[in-house]
């Protein structure tokens, strides 16, 4: 087995093991898959894997080797936008990942082009279609059309939806046209059918019918019915407001409101924004009047009221007196942001014997549901103490005068000084005691350097290997998440959600370059909401925003995050004896290795934590011991 980016897979057969049709007759994949209790490819892939193991074990070596190609085909995610590699790897650790379809030989392509036709289960035909389709190395058109009719024949209902129904449906899209006319009317025949599901969702459905409305925008189908699209959302959201169902009437409003735009209904469609900003508002109002207020969450709300009226057009403003309300609504922000400083809460979890913390971070998080799995592995660790961590610092330095009397130079990894520590000196000038507390702080940072390495390492890293293993979220999942998390600012969702996913997906280097300038853009955020001014004027009377190094300096920003969460940020984006991550990351500074770094991580899960907890915080009191861990919307 490779050890260096190479594929993470069991000695499972000989390499020059033959198989044929008569193997895949007799080896029993349809009654693997019929123990499956619902559909979709990770349950395809974990039933075709088990039963390739007991077939191993029966000392059946041709039926294990067929079971096992199946459960490869079935075990890679779609990635349905991209028309060249539309399949990925579900796993990727330590330069290691699982199969992608360079890994099937030729000889496992020409299995799969005799077998294909036999294959009456819809996901393995249109999987097996499409990888054949994919790797030949001359391309046969039927096996596309074969892949397009599988694809589409899957239900267009809320369950297969979130089980991978969506990414079918668009990989069905995008071949067909990749074929163009190659394809006939199939492309026609698809927008009609989403259309028909789309009219027959019914409210039981949650957010069904504008899932499918999105499948049609995203696709560029559906234009010509795009008022029809439009009064179906829009009734749909009623429905919803009627059963104070409030995030899924305003999702539908939005949508709706996007669809009479389309249609060009301009003033329907300011009076489903206008809907839409009103929900905002009856949420803040539900926030602080509810059995756990949250004058924070209400802040978060009245923002995003808003943010949304102000995209109301000129000429639609008079008809639904935005300007009025628009002052009306400043005027609640102010109220609920002076009302919401002291509302930010962590959860806290026991320390762990470090002999037993790998063991206990995965057991933290195996077999929960993804509700609580999450929610335990973003409270592995509560943060860091800053009270504790000051102690510690000084007692070491005391411990160790010498140590601590000796100057320290911090030099960057292209070898520049970017930061000095004075010695520490005990006579108890004011001058002196200022290099002290430089001393110490720096002390601190170093200190929690180290803990990010013991974390990552002994928590994190473990227990995100289980998450892996029984949780396939997608970006959707974090885009819920984000939405219904106060502290992410409403116009960075979805740039916060899919570094959060990025980072989950095990792609740090991605996740760090998104997630970095969206925490900096989320601390200027908070500050500006709570009325601090974020800019400064140079000598020419040029208005400059302050650099985040410059704003965790603000009094102001301990206040609104804390001493614990204020400490964090800088000594983990912009403190030089720490990682350093913004200023490294804005220099170009940073290597592929160190985006890769435990700081990486580590920032990722920093930020994970941050978002779930300030989302959970919202939604529970702080002693809530359950969750519904249904995710529902493609923001759920």
């Amino acid at each position: 087995m490779p050890k260096d980016g190479g594929q993470i897979r069991e000695e499972r057969y000989p390499a020059d093991l033959e198989i044929n049709v008569s193997d895949f007759h007799q080896s029993g994949w349809k009654g693997a898959l019929a123990e499956i209790s619902h559909e979709g490819y990770p349950s395809m892939w974990s039933a075709l894997s088990e039963a390739a193991r007991r077939a191993l074990g029966e000392n059946r070596p041709e039926h294990a080797k067929v079971l096992w190609l199946l459960a490869d085909a079935c075990s890679m995610m779609l990635v349905p936008g991209s028309p060249n590699e539309p399949f990925k790897p579900f796993m990727v650790i330590e330069g290691r990942r699982s199969v992608i379809p360079d890994d099937f030989s030729e000889a496992d392509i020409a299995f799969f082009e005799e077998v294909v036709d036999e294959v009456d289960s819809i996901w393995l035909r249109a999987r097996l279609a499409d990888l054949i389709w994919l790797k030949q190395s001359k391309r046969d058109v039927r096996f596309a059309l074969a892949a397009i009719d599988a694809y589409r024949s899957i239900s267009l209902d809320r369950d297969i939806w979130v089980r991978g129904g969506k990414e079918c449906w668009v990989r069905g899209i995008v071949l067909a046209r990749m074929l163009r006319v190659g394809a006939g009317d199939r492309l026609a025949e698809i927008e009609a059918a989403i259309l028909q599901a789309l009219e027959s969702a019914e409210k039981n459905d949650g957010f069904l019918t504008l899932w499918l409305a999105d499948l049609l925008a995203d696709n560029g189908l559906g234009y010509a019915q795009s008022l029809e699209i439009a009064q179906s959302l829009e009734a749909m959201a009623g429905a919803f407001d009627a059963d104070g169902d409030l995030h899924r009437a305003r999702e539908h409003f939005n949508g709706a409101a996007k669809w009479y735009k389309q249609a060009d209904e301009e003033a329907k469609a300011a009076s489903m924004t206008v809907a839409e900003a009103e929900s905002w508002v009856k949420e803040a109002i539900a926030r602080v009047s509810s059995e756990s207020p949250s004058h924070m969450a209400a802040a978060t709300f009245y923002e995003h009221a808003v943010q949304v009226y102000r995209t109301i057009p000129r000429s639609e403003r008079a008809v639904h007196r935005v300007d009025e309300r628009l002052a009306e609504l400043r005027a609640d922000l102010r109220e609920a942001g002076e009302k919401s400083v002291s509302e930010m809460h962590q959860f806290t979890s026991p320390g762990v014997d470090i002999s037993e913390i790998v063991e206990n971070a995965r057991n933290a998080v195996r077999g929960k549901m993804v509700a609580d799995a999450l929610k335990a592995f973003c409270n592995l660790h509560p943060g860091v103490d800053v009270q504790k961590a000051r102690e510690t610092a000084e007692r070491r330095l005391a411990d160790h005068p010498l140590q601590a009397l000796f100057p320290a130079t911090v030099i960057s990894r292209d070898g520049r000084v970017i930061a000095k520590r004075p010695g520490m000196n005990l006579s108890g000038t004011s001058t002196q005691n200022d290099e002290n507390e430089v001393a110490i702080r720096a002390g601190m940072v170093q200190d929690y350097g180290l803990l990010i390495g013991i974390l990552v390492q002994g928590d994190i890293l473990p227990a995100l290997e289980v998450l892996w293993l029984e949780h396939r979220l997608r970006e959707s999942d974090f885009v819920g998440l984000a939405s219904q998390s106060p502290i992410v600012p409403k116009n960075r969702v979805r740039l916060f959600a899919k570094a959060l996913f990025l980072g989950y997906d095990g792609d740090f280097v991605a996740a760090l370059h998104l997630l970095v300038p969206q925490v900096e853009n989320l601390v200027r955020h908070h500050l500006k909401v709570s009325g601090v001014k974020t800019t400064m004027l140079d000598a020419s009377g040029i208005e400059h925003e302050v650099g985040l190094s410059s704003l965790m300096d603000y009094p102001e920003t301990e206040q609104i995050f804390g001493s614990n969460l204020a400490f964090e940020l800088r000594a983990l984006f912009c403190d030089p004896f720490g990682p350093n991550l913004r200023n490294e990351l804005a220099h170009g500074l940073l290597d592929e290795a160190g985006c890769r770094s435990i700081y990486s991580v580590y920032a990722w899960w920093f930020c994970l934590r941050l978002t779930f907890n300030t989302f959970w915080n919202t939604k529970h009191k702080s002693d809530s011991s359950e969750t519904d861990d249904e995710s529902e919307s493609e923001g759920e």
